[in-house]
């Protein structure tokens, strides 16, 4: 199980960066959302926070499968970066960095403090850099991330060009609601009470169209498959 943590002081780590166009609202768990998602038009994503825990060495971890030991319910990953300006066509060479939470909420490179009481500093697990094919495309093996309190389940992304420069930090979001993986996985053993949904999330909540909803499928016995395009400007 997740170890205690200072839920307010990760809800004001994670909000909104100041430079996203977007703002917060709502809060506490909410309801399980209907959003249809959008993603995949010529759409920039929003700019989101990169932290609290972001990879602090991500050109240490050039890997497709970043499970590294966490059980959990596979997933595999599949992140396509476009390029607006250039119609959102596939942009080859950009390099992705992808991390998220186990099962439990816990992330590695962290804890033995109040945001995460468990302490993973000496381990990497469910983080990976890829560089994308000639379709804009990175692949990775990993497990369902669970969830933490305030905050609706999530992977974080930063995307980078083939020079190492910054193009895009955000975060996808999780289809949620009836029959969704999310309530397929059911939060592993914690359940989902308690639980905020994107509609209440101070990330996700402004986003009414979905652009930041990735597409998932699959069974608990079979794993999940997600797919997402992140637009950049290159």
């Amino acid at each position: 199980m997740i170890g205690a943590i200072s839920t307010p002081v990760i809800i004001e780590a994670c909000k909104k960066s100041s430079i996203t166009d977007g703002t917060t609202s709502g809060s506490g768990s909410g309801s399980a959302g209907t959003t249809t998602s959008t993603n995949g038009s010529c759409t920039v994503a929003p700019t989101e926070t990169e932290g609290p825990f972001p990879t602090k060495v991500p050109a240490s971890y050039v890997r497709s499968d970043i499970t590294d030991g966490r059980t959990g319910y596979k997933m595999t990953a599949k992140i396509t970066i476009g390029n607006i300006n250039n119609s959102c066509a596939a942009l080859a060479g950009a390099i992705v960095d992808i991390w998220h939470c186990d099962a439990e909420g816990n992330y590695s490179e962290y804890g033995g403090s109040g945001m995460q009481s468990t302490n993973y500093q000496s381990v990497h697990f469910l983080r990976g850099r890829q560089t994308t094919d000639a379709n804009g495309l990175v692949t990775f093996t990993s497990i369902f991330p669970g969830w933490y309190s305030g905050r609706a389940t999530h992977i974080h992304v930063h995307v980078y060009n083939a020079a190492g420069t910054s193009l895009m930090v955000t975060q996808i979001a999780f289809p949620e609601g009836s029959g969704s993986s999310v309530a397929l996985v059911n939060g592993y053993s914690k359940g989902l009470t308690g639980y905020t949904y994107n509609n209440a999330d101070n990330v996700f909540s402004d986003d009414k169209t979905g652009i930041e909803i990735a597409t998932v499928s699959g069974t608990l016995t079979a794993g999940f498959e997600l797919t997402f395009k992140v637009n950049v400007k290159a």
